[in-house]
Formats: structure tokens, C-alpha cells, sequence
């Protein structure tokens, strides 16, 4: 047989010779074979051999793709921790598969940078009536053309039961069955980079799934007993043999990006990563990735709800060294504006002209001030992190599920006052990032499901209605009775996009088509720059962002009014003049436009003042005086 080649410190790995190279760390269990399944219908137990530090292996040379295998541990089979495909689900065999099969075509694509992304979070198993990886490739020039850059994935590695958001993974490596081959997800990938999108994936670090984890079987040493962690068994990353749990994450992130040509992760709750090492485990993840991406681009995001900034600093700083982190603060200020709600986690903010300034000025509201709802402070100070750097949404798939019924934020809010907000999020400097659906105003809910059974699927649903209980609205019995099944196929089914709703709803998808084509297009908001945006309010429900640029043509005014019609002869304010006195206001863009589904766009500067429309937001563009009519 040929001499070993190996990515991984664990799995099994395909050999120039055709034959398979099989390596498990389990240093718990007395005895352990591998058993390859042959298609006979008989099973063949194989002898492995101790490589040191818990580690065993076999090159088996009739074992080529597709085989189906598992290990026998003291006498009882598990799949293999590192399988690269479950097609049984977490509960049978692992099955061998060969990454050099699938035939790319994407060798030109470069990769991201995040300055520029326009990001869209999807859930696979929802995204089309079939959530498959095929379907969904059918859809991404739908995507794409209303002006995303790149699509974000919730997790895919498998999980138990018929269907699940994804952050229950049970095997990090093995893209979901229920999605397809992982053939089919490379399709989807190359599909998305022959279009011109960007595939970032979200990735969950912080814990295991509860159901069909087979990790403890083979090494208790997975899991920390340091740290609580509220989803689970937090894993070992500074512990007694943390090494080959720091491996198996570590190169996890870069066999995604490798194997996959994914361009970038999505970290999942990285205060549920808990590790005193010299060298963080988000931090080697992040360098892991970048290094498996070769000479292409990629980017990596981070959730983190302490706000810690640090996660954006370079490692020589003492920080990860990621690109961003998802920017809660924006939401639930939006939020509040939207639905004239405050319970609950959104107590501590008021969705005033301020809120809305300082976010789009300094990403994070809370940089280490007292958070009330925490009794805590909260966040740290962001000086010097490019605007880019904070990625901001009205809707995500955790805010959208955990604040209500499920339902899209549109239908809380006012038309007006969520097509104001809607353009703040797609002008303003931050990294925008919309949830599936809502750009053409989709009516299906999202709502939380697993397919788990018995006691367990009890207790996520008693767990689910007590969250809820969070919000004083949400605390009655009439309201704790209509909290959602998760285990309940019915709930699944509701979450799936009608696509049929973007050939319906033009208005809706002619805003976010318009607003990202002038976010692209228009120096003043494609910049990014720090410092270039500026805001004043000017009064209790209206406020101007200034983008600022050396070119005093390319100045714009961003005019936010969330109240009635706001009538001034003028404003006491320095950032609403015009760049210079040969230089007037114009419109340039209105969201009352009636292609949007508004009134009307009249001028909001004029030589008598001004006229701001109510729940509006208007875009202000500088025409030398001559050019202008009034």
C-alpha cells in the first residue's frame, strides 16, 4: 500500500492507492475496532493499531468512497466522531467519502473581503419547499439579484431527527443528510461563486448537540468540567488532553473551507467558548481557516453577546483576529422603533435618533457601561474597528423566532416607518445582513423546531415556553399556550418561504434592490470609511446622518423623520448645510416613493425650508445652485 497521506489528525481519508486510512482518538473505551459494513450484508471487524496519545488506526485497501463504517467500542457500535457523511442520520454508519471527486469550477473566484458584503442568512431546510441543496442553488440568482454579496448558512452539520435549525450538530464534519450529499452542498457552493456569491458558514463550537453525540463514548476529555454552558457540555480547549479537541475544531474550521471552498464562518456564541490557554481556540480557529484558504480571501464573524471588542483585534493585540461580530445593539434599537415595544432584553433601549446615530457611528451602544437588564456592564470600547466590522440586521433567525409568534417585523410595524428603517440599515457604514424572506416582506413565520422525542422533546418545549415567559406579554396562559411546538412537523412546515410572495410583493423587493444598488454605486455609502459618517437629531423622531467626503458632490444627507410630517424653516445644525453656499439639497431618493408602496416623494428642501415626510427616510444629494429647481 502507499505511503499515509492525512488532512485530518482523525477520520477516514481516502489514499492515493484507493485504499482508506482509518484513525479514531479513543483513549476511553478498553477495546476498539473498526467494523467496515460491506454491501454483502456482512460486517468485518478490523484490528487497530495504537499510534500513541490515544490515537488508533487501519488502512483498509477495499474500502474506497461510500463505504459504510463504524467502531466498535467495548462491544456496542458508534459512527466515527470525524465522519464526513451520515447517511443514516447520527444513529447509523459513517460512510467514506472521496473530497477530490467533485470537479470545481470555480478556480477564478477569489474569495471576500467584509468591506463591501451585503450578507443573507438562510436556513436550508426552509429556504425552498424541497430544502435541499439543489433547490436552494435554483434560487440563489433570485438572491443575488437584488444586490447580496455573500449568503450565510445556518449550521449544517448533522443532527438528529427529520429537521432542526442546525446548532444541535451532533458531527461537526458531515453535512446534514437531510440537505443532500456533500457533493450536493460543493454544487451549491460552486453554483453561488459562478454567480458571483460568497458562501460563509455558521459553525457551532460552543457545545454539542444532546442527541446522537457519540463523542463521550470515545474520550470523556471532549468536555470540560471547568465552565457551565447553558446549550450543553461545554468542550475541553485548556484542560488535561485538550489537544485533540483543539484538533478537532481547529481543523474543522479549515477543512470547511478547504474541502468546501467555503469563504468564511460564522462563529456561533463565542461566550460559550471557554478557554484560559495562551492561544485561544477562537483565535487558532480563525488562523486555521485563513490558512486552509490559501491565496483566496475569506472572512470570518463572530456572535458574542458580551459585546467584547476585543474578538476584532489582531492576536499581536490580544485579541482573535476576526473580521466582524453580529451587532445586537442596532437590532433592538430598530426593533424598538418598529413595534413600540421595550420588554424583556430590549428594556434598555428606547429607539431614539440618538441610539440610531451613535450605532451607525460607533457599532456597539453598550461599550462597557451598565446594562440593566444584566444588572451588569456590558460591551467594550470599539475606538479603531472599521465600520465594517459590526454586522447589523432587522432580522435574524434568533430575533425573529424569540420575540413573539414568529412572524417577519413588517407586520408589527408601520409601512412607513419599516421602509425608513430598512433604508438606515442598507445606507448606514455597518455590514448589512438580511434573513431570508425579508426582502420581498415574506409571510411565513420563523419559529423554532427540533425533531427530537420523548422526555427530551418535552423539555426543549417546556424550556421554550418558559423564555418566552421573558416577556410580560408573552406570560399569560393564552399566550404560553400558543407558544409553538418545536417537535411538531406542522411548525417546520409553516417556516418555509412561498417564493410565489416575490413575484407578488415588486414594492417590497424594488426597495431592497434600489437601496443596495445605491450602496453599491454611491461613493458616499460605499466607502466605509471611520469617522465619515456623522448625525444630528433634529427633533424628537427625526435625525440626519452626514456622509462626509472630499468630493462635495458625493456628500449625502440621510434624513430619518419616525414621527408626523416635520415642517422647519430651519435647522439650528451645521450637518444639514449644504457642502458650500454654491451648492443646494436635491433629492435623490425617497422611500415614499410610490415604487415602494409611499405617498409620494416631494422635496423636502425647498426655499421656504423644510418638509421631512413622516416615517420616512430620504436621501439628500448636492446639485450646484444652478442646477437646481425649486
Amino acid at each position: 500500500m502507499s505511503r499515509i497521506s492525512r488532512r485530518l489528525a482523525a477520520g477516514a481519508e481516502m489514499q492515493a492507492d484507493g485504499s482508506t486510512y482509518f484513525r479514531v482518538w479513543a483513549p476511553r473505551p478498553s477495546d476498539v475496532r473498526l467494523v467496515i459494513h460491506r454491501d454483502s450484508g456482512q460486517d468485518v471487524d478490523i484490528p487497530l493499531e495504537q499510534d500513541g496519545d490515544g490515537y488508533l488506526s487501519a488502512q483498509v485497501p477495499d474500502a474506497g468512497a461510500g463505504t459504510r463504517y463504524r467502531y466498535r467500542l467495548d462491544g456496542k457500535l458508534f459512527a466515527d466522531p470525524v465522519s464526513r457523511f451520515q447517511p443514516e442520520g447520527p444513529f447509523g454508519p459513517s460512510e467514506v467519502v472521496d473530497p477530490s471527486r467533485y470537479q470545481w469550477t470555480d478556480r477564478s473566484w477569489r474569495g471576500l473581503r467584509i468591506e463591501g458584503q451585503a450578507m443573507y442568512e438562510m436556513h436550508l431546510g426552509t429556504f425552498t419547499p424541497e430544502g435541499t441543496w439543489r433547490a436552494a442553488a435554483a434560487r440563489l440568482p433570485d438572491v443575488k439579484a437584488i444586490g447580496i454579496t455573500s449568503v450565510e448558512l445556518m449550521p449544517v452539520a448533522e443532527f438528529p431527527g427529520r429537521f432542526g435549525w442546525g446548532y444541535d450538530g451532533v458531527f461537526l464534519y458531515a453535512p446534514c443528510r437531510l440537505y443532500g450529499t456533500p457533493d450536493d452542498f460543493r454544487m451549491f457552493v460552486n453554483r453561488a461563486h459562478e454567480i458571483g456569491l460568497g458562501v460563509v458558514l455558521d459553525v457551532v463550537y460552543n457545545h454539542f448537540g444532546p442527541s446522537g453525540c457519540v463523542h463521550r463514548e470515545f474520550a470523556e476529555q471532549y468536555f470540560s468540567t471547568k465552565y457551565d454552558n447553558e446549550w450543553g457540555d461545554p468542550l475541553n480547549f485548556d484542560g488535561a488532553d485538550a489537544g485533540p479537541v483543539r484538533d478537532h475544531v481547529a481543523q474543522n474550521a479549515a477543512y470547511w473551507i478547504d474541502e468546501y471552498h467555503l469563504d468564511g464562518l460564522r462563529l456561533d456564541a463565542i461566550q460559550g467558548i471557554h478557554d484560559e490557554s495562551p492561544e485561544p481556540i477562537v483565535a487558532v480557529v480563525t488562523t486555521a481557516a485563513r490558512q486552509a484558504a490559501h491565496d483566496r480571501s475569506i472572512i470570518v464573524v463572530v456572535e458574542n453577546e458580551r459585546q467584547e471588542s476585543f474578538a476584532m483585534h489582531a492576536p499581536a493585540d490580544g485579541g482573535f483576529g476576526v473580521d466582524a461580530a453580529w451587532n445586537d445593539d442596532f437590532h433592538h434599537s430598530a426593533y424598538v422603533v418598529l413595534t413600540g415595544r421595550n420588554e424583556a432584553y430590549f428594556s434598555d433601549h428606547r429607539g431614539t435618533p440618538q441610539e440610531l446615530i451613535s450605532a451607525a457611528k460607533y457599532g456597539y451602544l453598550f461599550q462597557g457601561q451598565r446594562y440593566a437588564w444584566q444588572k451588569q456592564p456590558r460591551g467594550t470600547p470599539c475606538d479603531g474597528l472599521p465600520p465594517a466590522a459590526f454586522v447589523n440586521y432587522i432580522e435574524n433567525h434568533d430575533q425573529v423566532a424569540n420575540t413573539g409568534d414568529g412572524s417577519r417585523i413588517h407586520s408589527y410595524a408601520s409601512p412607513g416607518r419599516y421602509r425608513a428603517v430598512t433604508a438606515l440599515l442598507l445606507l448606514m457604514p455597518g455590514t448589512p445582513l438580511l434573513f431570508q424572506g425579508e426582502e420581498f416582506a415574506s409571510s411565513s413565520p420563523f419559529l423554532y423546531f427540533a425533531d427530537h422525542d420523548g422526555e427530551l422533546a418535552q423539555a426543549v418545549y417546556k424550556g421554550r415556553a418558559e423564555f418566552m415567559r421573558q416577556f410580560p406579554s408573552r406570560k399569560s396562559p393564552d399566550a404560553q399556550a400558543r407558544v409553538p411546538t418545536p417537535h411538531d412537523p406542522a411548525t417546520f412546515e409553516r417556516c418555509k418561504l412561498r417564493w410565489t410572495e416575490r413575484d407578488l410583493h415588486v414594492t417590497a423587493v424594488r426597495l431592497h434592490q434600489d437601496l443596495l444598488t445605491m450602496r453599491r454605486e454611491d461613493g458616499a455609502f460605499a466607502r466605509q470609511q471611520p469617522g465619515a459618517v456623522d448625525g444630528a437629531v433634529l427633533a424628537a423622531e427625526a435625525f440626519v446622518l452626514r456622509f462626509a467626503s472630499a468630493v462635495p458632490e458625493e456628500e449625502r444627507l440621510l434624513v430619518v423623520n419616525f414621527g408626523s410630517d416635520l415642517v422647519a424653516g430651519g435647522f439650528a445644525e451645521p450637518l444639514v448645510a449644504p457642502p458650500s453656499r454654491e451648492y443646494a439639497w436635491q433629492l435623490r431618493w425617497s422611500s415614499e416613493d410610490p415604487a415602494y408602496g409611499g405617498v409620494g416623494a416631494p422635496d423636502v428642501v425647498t426655499r421656504e425650508g423644510w418638509r421631512i415626510p413622516g416615517h420616512s427616510a430620504t436621501v439628500l444629494a448636492p446639485r450646484l445652485q444652478t442646477d437646481v429647481r425649486h
